[in-house]
């Protein structure tokens, strides 16, 4: 079910990324693209952090995984009768954007549900590794079937959420504790701001990410600087994700075993340090390399957050504390992909790609010093399951 979704919203961002820029010319459309996705989630964390708690998880998703099969549908059918034009795909990426708030939360909230608290670590580095597996093939195939009909690439996104749709009805329900005390919707809120460990983990991941995500610069490395056409976009949209899965599942078989906040610092900057690279090659073999280390570098810092937001929280709250989690990673994201867009329409795309990673690395230095908790950080396996909300 994970890997049909991933999938298809790998397909989708690759597809509207090279749609939305070959209409425009212009980076600002990359970054209202990713505005548009980033705005639903953060207005609606509260509300889809509830629902994932007190309803079926399960039929969360699949409602959320139908509506955005039922939207993908209606934009292939508007791209097939009229003419291009970038305002519907801002509609189109708000009502998906909406729908993911709901399935985003849920679907992480139920894993814990399912795998006990011991064998959790690997199991995140497991589902992380299909779920990057997909990255590698979804960007490649978006590239691929937008080079052979442009319209057809939405329509193959669309089945491919209602096939997500259809495995999520059979999920397991998961066996539901008792709510906390505390049952607000602004629970997960100050579970999160009580725990500086967890805090720090993923504020430093919104910072960096924010500052030195090259995903929405794509489209216009691939066209004006690197010159390798939708198919090229294609395999630079994956790279990152060779580099996650590769990682993934050694840290499957491998977990942390100490250092978990030193080694979070240091995948960091290792991120950083391969965005600068990134933005300064004009070598497309150099580019897919710095890419790759990027993503295998993202992959330790995804599995250290997954694993402690969902392990450390009360199942009761895990909706809510992975709506608030699904923001910051939202806001590192789509709300990144606006930042790269307008610092480039501002400064040009490579002195942007630049600024993010020395900008990342800046993060990194301070996010040291701010947060001794980090430099103290322990064991994934041996984060502790609480029963109750602090």
């Amino acid at each position: 079910m994970r890997a049909a979704d991933e999938l298809a919203s790998q397909i989708v961002n690759v597809a509207i990324g090279w749609y939305v820029y070959t209409i425009t010319h212009s980076p600002m459309s990359l970054a209202w693209a990713g505005l548009a996705q980033f705005l639903p989630n953060a207005a609606m964390a509260l509300i889809a952090g509830q629902a994932a708690d007190r309803f079926e998880r399960r039929k969360v998703i699949g409602w959320a995984l139908g509506a955005q099969a039922a939207g993908l549908a209606a934009f292939a059918v508007w791209t097939s009768v009229t003419a291009p034009a970038a305002g519907p795909v801002y509609v189109l990426l708000l009502a998906m954007g909406a729908a993911r708030a709901f399935s985003s939360p849920a679907m992480s909230a139920l894993l814990p549900a399912v795998v006990s608290a011991e064998d959790f670590p690997r199991a995140v580095a497991a589902t992380s590794s299909a779920f990057q597996i997909c990255t590698i093939a979804g960007p490649a195939v978006g590239g691929l079937v937008y080079a052979v009909g442009g319209r057809t690439v939405f329509a193959v996104a669309g089945g491919l959420y209602f096939l997500a749709m259809s495995l999520a009805w059979r999920l397991p329900a998961g066996n539901r504790q008792p709510g906390p005390a505390d049952d607000s919707a602004l629970a997960g809120v100050r579970y999160v701001r009580s725990n500086r460990l967890l805090l720090s983990l993923i504020s430093l991941d919104l910072f960096a990410v924010l500052l030195g995500g090259v995903t929405a610069l794509l489209p216009i490395y691939a066209k004006d600087v690197l010159a390798v056409g939708p198919i090229g976009l294609g395999c630079l949209r994956c790279a990152p994700g060779v580099g996650a899965a590769i990682v993934g599942l050694a840290l499957a078989r491998h977990p942390i075993e100490r250092g978990a906040g030193k080694s979070m610092l240091a995948c960091v900057a290792g991120f950083g340090a391969a965005t600068v690279v990134f933005a300064l090659s004009t070598d497309f073999w150099l580019s897919l390399a710095a890419l790759i280390a990027a993503g295998g570098f993202d992959m330790v810092s995804m599995v250290i957050r997954q694993t402690l937001v969902q392990v450390a929280t009360p199942d009761a709250m895990r909706g809510r504390v992975s709506a608030i989690h699904f923001v910051f990673i939202g806001a590192s994201s789509e709300l990144g992909e606006f930042e790269s867009g307008a610092t480039a329409a501002l400064f040009g795309t490579v002195p942007a790609a630049l600024l993010g990673g020395l900008g990342t690395l800046a993060v990194v230095a301070l996010w040291t010093a701010l947060f001794p908790e980090l430099r103290g950080g322990g064991s994934l396996e041996a984060a502790p399951v609480s029963d109750a909300a602090d």
